[in-house]
């Protein structure tokens, strides 16, 4: 029996087209393998960015670069992480929600400089 989940990542990247878009596709790759994640497992993916990433959507960047699995029926969505005095900056978020085999354990991923956003998660890279 599956139920729903939610699965965190966050990523830092610099404020180019490129960067967000290389950035947001590791954090997702990892996030889907890590959890055994097939397209018609995901409710939806959204996303943040601080207010310092203003040159590419994550949602745009995943659905041109990520080949590994189809996510065009997946549906995305984006807005601004809330500003917070003194937060790391250049961060890109997502919540997953999905279906999974009920009792799984799901896989969190943080890379880079998002490590220190949750080091009690395991995954933080």
């Amino acid at each position: 029996m599956k139920r729903l989940y939610g699965i965190r990542g966050a990523v830092t990247a610099e404020n180019t087209k490129e960067s967000i878009s290389e950035k947001t596709v590791e954090m997702c790759s990892l996030l889907f393998k890590e959890n055994n994640l097939k397209p018609e497992d995901f409710v939806s993916l959204q996303f943040t960015l601080t207010n310092d990433l203003d040159e590419m959507n994550p949602c745009a960047a995943l659905r041109r670069s990520y080949k590994e699995m189809d996510v065009s029926g997946i549906p995305l969505f984006c807005s601004q992480e809330a500003y917070v005095k003194g937060a790391l900056a250049r961060v890109v978020r997502v919540l997953a929600t999905v279906y999974m085999e009920e009792g799984s354990v799901p896989q969190n991923v943080y890379l880079g400089g998002a490590a220190v956003l949750r080091p009690d998660l395991k995954g933080c890279k």
